[in-house]
């Protein structure tokens, strides 16, 4: 269990992949009415 462990949280790392071990951070999306608002105030 280690760096070449691929199922591992350090080997997915090592290995600069994702997975379930290591998932990817999620980008929030702004939605349409916030955009409207934005658009509105400027």
């Amino acid at each position: 269990m280690g760096k070449g462990d691929i199922k591992s949280r350090r080997g997915k790392i090592a290995n600069k992949s994702f997975g379930a071990r290591r998932p990817r951070k999620i980008k929030k999306r702004t939605s349409v009415e916030e955009k409207l608002n934005t658009a509105k105030t400027k």
